[in-house]
């Protein structure tokens, strides 16, 4: 009696394991759809048209695949691959582009990462995060500087912030 009882709370303890374990196995993460992905795009674009500012904006999800590119009719063609680039470079280091520029100074630790492929250390490329959780990136490129390219990644932001709040 004793020896079924044992193996009788083996096989649960076994069981158990296993369900533990084949749960670890599949991972839940939340996403940008498209459509908020394409409201913040729009958001970004008219942020930086109402300062004057002809500009790519892309949007991208948490492991930096793009969702939205949008391109103002007068930006210039680098701005496509610089707002990709840096949106990009906000996911991959889970960090804004514009901390990445003293971060990677001549002299720094991390000067090597603005050698890295894809890699643009220029300010506005901003993290989008909802509960605490990075769930993409915008890219600005085309404004007079990484400052202003911010302005307008975090307008796009906070235009969209309830509809990415629980």
């Amino acid at each position: 009696m004793r020896m079924t009882l044992r193996r009788g709370c083996l096989m649960v303890a076994m069981m158990s394991s296993c369900a533990a374990t084949a749960q670890d196995g599949l991972v839940s993460y939340r996403s940008l759809s498209p459509d908020v992905a394409l409201d913040l795009a729009r958001a970004s674009l008219e942020a930086c048209r109402a300062a004057g500012y002809q500009v790519a904006v892309s949007v991208t999800d948490r492991f930096g695949s793009p969702q939205v590119i949008l391109r103002d009719r007068f930006a210039g063609p680098h701005t496509l691959t610089t707002a990709s680039a840096k949106a990009w470079t906000a996911t991959s280091f889970r960090t804004n582009t514009s901390e990445l520029v003293a971060l990677s100074q001549p002299g720094q630790p991390q000067a090597g990462i603005r050698h890295l492929p894809n890699v643009v250390v220029l300010g506005g490329g901003v993290l989008i995060e909802s509960a605490g959780t990075t769930v993409g990136a915008v890219g600005v490129s085309g404004a007079p500087g990484g400052p202003e390219d911010e302005g307008c990644a975090k307008a796009g932001i906070q235009a969209v912030r309830d509809k990415l709040e629980l």
